[in-house]
C-alpha cells in the first residue's frame, strides 16, 4: 500500500477551542512521527473571514454570526476545493459534521467527544433552540451520519450514539484521547517559575483546588462554587484556581453572594506547560460536570500526581477507573464533605496520600496519544482497503 494522503480538518482557530486543537495537533505529530510510512497528513483549516467582526478576541452576537457563516458557508466551499489532493479525510469535530455533506464520505472519519452539539435536535424540551439554530444543528447532524467511521472518545458516548440510533453499530468505533506529554509529575523549573508568578506571592502556603474547563452550563461552575464555599467554611486558606474562561454574569452573581472574590483565582489561557504545573501545584482538581464525552482533565491531573474528584458519570468512571473520587452531580453538600475529607487525607495521612497519587499515575497511563494515533491508522486502512484506495 502506497502512503495515504490525510487531511485533519480542523475546527476554526478563531473559534478556540483548546481541547479540539489538542486532539489534531497530537494525532497529526504522532502520524508523522510513528507513521510515516503508511500516513502523509496534512492539518487543513481555512483562516475565519471576518464579515462581522474585525478584532481577533470580538465576542457577542457579531462573532457567532462570523462563526456560523464560514462554518456553514466559507468552510464547506473551502473543503470542496481540496477533494482530489487527500485520499482520506478526518473531521476532528463532530459539529463540523456540515463537512462532511462536501466530502467524499465513504473516505471520511469524524470523531465524536459528546452529544451535546445535537441535544437541541435530540432533547429539545430541555435545550429549546431558535429554528434558525435547529436549521444548522440538523445539517451537521446529517453530515455527521453519513461518515464511513464515527470515532467516539468513550464507551459511554459511544453507546449514548447507539442509543440514539445515531450511526450503525458497526461504523462506530471507541478511540480515547491521550495525555499530553506535558503532564507529569517531574517538575518544570521554567513553567514552575512562571505558574508561581502567576498566582501571586504566598501561594506556597495556600490549599489550591484546580477547575480546567469552560464555563458552560453543563460545566457546573454553580455547583463549584457552591462546594469551594462550603470547603472554605472548614478550611479558610483553601483558595480556587479556574483555568477555562471567564465566568459567566450569573456565575459571578454567586460569586459575589458567597463572597469568595478574594478566594477564586480565574487564569488566562495558559500554555500546556504551564497548565501542567498548575495541575502539579493543586491540592486537588475538581471536575462537578453533569455530562461530558471524556473529561480530558481527569487523566491530566492524574498524570501530575494530583488527585481528583469528579461527578458520578459512566464516562468518568470510565476514564478515571478506581483511581478518582466520585460524587453525585449536583449534590453540594456531599462534594463539600467529600472534598473536606481528601484535604484532612493530605494533611493527616502521608502514606494513604501518596498511594492516591500513585493510582492516578498508572490509571493516566493507560491514555496515550500514540495508541490514539496507531487506532486511527488501523481505521484509515480500513476505509482505504474497504474503498479500493491504493
Amino acid at each position: 500500500m502506497n502512503q495515504l494522503r490525510v487531511a485533519i480538518v480542523c475546527d476554526l482557530v478563531e473559534e478556540g477551542w483548546p481541547s479540539m486543537d489538542l486532539v489534531a495537533e497530537m494525532l497529526l505529530d504522532h502520524l508523522g512521527r510513528e507513521h510515516s510510512d503508511v500516513i502523509v497528513a496534512k492539518m487543513i483549516c481555512p483562516p475565519m473571514r471576518r464579515r462581522f467582526t474585525r478584532h481577533r478576541n470580538s465576542e457577542g452576537k457579531r462573532f457567532n454570526a462570523d462563526r456560523f457563516i464560514n462554518r456553514f458557508w466559507d468552510y464547506p466551499h473551502f473543503a470542496r476545493r481540496l477533494l482530489s489532493e487527500f485520499d482520506l479525510f478526518h473531521v476532528i469535530d463532530h459539529s463540523y459534521g456540515q463537512l462532511v455533506h462536501e466530502l467524499p464520505s465513504e473516505r471520511t472519519v469524524i470523531t465524536c467527544h459528546d452529544l451535546d452539539t445535537f441535544q437541541c435536535l435530540l432533547d429539545p424540551a430541555h435545550e429549546p433552540r431558535s429554528i434558525f439554530f435547529r436549521k444548522m444543528m440538523n445539517r451537521s447532524l446529517s453530515g455527521f451520519r453519513r461518515a464511513a467511521r464515527v470515532t467516539c472518545d468513550s464507551v459511554a458516548t459511544r453507546t449514548q450514539l447507539l442509543a440514539r440510533d445515531l450511526v450503525p453499530a458497526e461504523r462506530a468505533v471507541v478511540v480515547p484521547n491521550g495525555v499530553h506529554p506535558s503532564c507529569s509529575p517531574d517538575p518544570h523549573p521554567t513553567a514552575d517559575a512562571q505558574a508561581a508568578k502567576m498566582l501571586g506571592p504566598g501561594s506556597n502556603e495556600q490549599i489550591d483546588l484546580l477547575h480546567v474547563g469552560s464555563t458552560i452550563p453543563r460545566k457546573r461552575i454553580d455547583v463549584l462554587l457552591k462546594v469551594f464555599s462550603g470547603v472554605r467554611d472548614v478550611l479558610p486558606s483553601a483558595r480556587l484556581l479556574h483555568v477555562g474562561g471567564a465566568f459567566t454574569a450569573e456565575q459571578s452573581e454567586i460569586l459575589t453572594e458567597l463572597r469568595l472574590h478574594e478566594s477564586v483565582l480565574v487564569l488566562p489561557k495558559v500554555g500546556r506547560d504551564i497548565l501542567a504545573s498548575l495541575y502539579r501545584r493543586a491540592a486537588l482538581v475538581l471536575l462537578p460536570s453533569e455530562r461530558e464525552g471524556f473529561g480530558l482533565p481527569i487523566v491530566e491531573a492524574m498524570a501530575c500526581g494530583t488527585p481528583v474528584v469528579a461527578s458520578d458519570l459512566d464516562v468518568l468512571r470510565e476514564v478515571g477507573g478506581s483511581a478518582a473520587t466520585y460524587c453525585p452531580v449536583g449534590e453540594v453538600a456531599a462534594w463539600s464533605q467529600s472534598v473536606t475529607e481528601m484535604l484532612r487525607l493530605r494533611c493527616t495521612d502521608e502514606r494513604q496520600w501518596d498511594k492516591l497519587r500513585t493510582a492516578g499515575i498508572t490509571q493516566a497511563a493507560k491514555f496515550t496519544w500514540s495508541e490514539y494515533a496507531s487506532r486511527m491508522v488501523n481505521i484509515y486502512k480500513s476505509l482505504a482497503t474497504a474503498g479500493g484506495s491504493h
